[in-house]
């Protein structure tokens, strides 16, 4: 099953995988755009940091609170934090989520360590 299946959902789960092979998942925010799935996070978080280790995820769309209701999909992710890539992403998340998204992140304080993960099937190319 490829990404593209995933749609635009508003909430995803997101699976991640600790050196030791236990999985992780946690619910976030998406949004799509060229075949790509994209979540914003902290560059400290737990993701971020399970994401560098390894871009092997797997994503599945959910409730709000992270229950899946569908299928989980293997995908590739990879952390980008130049900081075009991550004004563009963010623009992806404003634009979908709105008001809701900007009153999520009213309070942020980790604005500056944001990065964006960009989830990708894994059979595609990387740029």
């Amino acid at each position: 099953m490829a990404i593209a299946t995933i749609g635009n959902p508003s909430y995803l789960a997101l699976r991640t995988f600790r050196k030791s092979g236990v999985a992780v998942d946690t619910p976030v925010w998406v949004a799509a755009d060229g075949g790509c799935l994209y979540v914003y996070t902290a560059g400290t978080s737990g993701k971020a940091k399970r994401i560098r280790n390894s871009g092997a995820v797997a994503v599945c769309v959910s409730d709000m609170r992270g229950k899946p209701k569908g299928e989980w999909v293997s995908a590739q992710a990879r952390v980008l934090d130049a900081p075009a890539d991550v004004e563009r992403g963010l623009a992806l998340l404003k634009r979908k989520y709105g008001i809701q998204y900007r009153l999520a992140t009213m309070f942020d304080r980790s604005r500056a360590e944001t990065v964006i993960l960009e989830i990708s099937d894994p059979a595609l190319p990387r740029s």
